[in-house]
């Protein structure tokens, strides 16, 4: 019997789900525009960090643990973008309506500033995140949400 076709579809198949996954990793950030500010955001396993810049952070690097990452960004007059300071705040939601609320610590190094937090998940489950950011000076709340699953490498 000819083994090799068997092989040829499971190698076909092992390439197709990679492909799958990593392009769902692609998805993982995303901005949106609020006239003169942008806030972006991405999600990340933490098994993702190297070691140390987890520790650098004070991030645990675990499978099943989550960082999301969110800036605060205003155009400048020539058109580009610089950080700014300011308030964040969220929460994750699962499939099954269970909230987990993140506590975002502000992250200064030289002139880029952004707001990290950690959130435990289970692979494959769906959360849908609603962020509040604020910058410094502003009184406009900035909401955005979006949704993104993670699974463990």
């Amino acid at each position: 019997m000819n083994t090799a076709i068997p092989r040829l579809l499971t190698r076909i198949a092992v390439m197709a789900l990679t492909w799958l996954a990593l392009s769902l990793q692609a998805q993982a950030a995303g901005n949106k525009d609020f006239g003169d500010y942008r806030v972006h955001w991405s999600v990340l396993p933490s098994t993702f960090l190297a070691p140390e810049v987890a520790r650098a952070n004070d991030l645990r690097r675990s499978k099943g643990i989550g960082i999301i990452n969110i800036s605060i960004m205003k155009e400048n007059e020539d058109g580009t973008l610089s950080p700014v300071s300011g308030q964040v705040e969220g929460k994750a939601t699962n499939d099954v309506q269970q909230v987990r609320f993140l506590a975002f610590r502000r992250v200064q190094e030289g002139d880029a500033v952004y707001f990290i937090a950690e959130y435990q998940y289970s692979p494959g489950e769906l959360m849908t995140f609603n962020i509040t950011a604020r910058p410094t000076g502003v009184q406009q709340d900035m909401p955005v949400r979006f949704s993104h699953t993670l699974f463990s490498d």
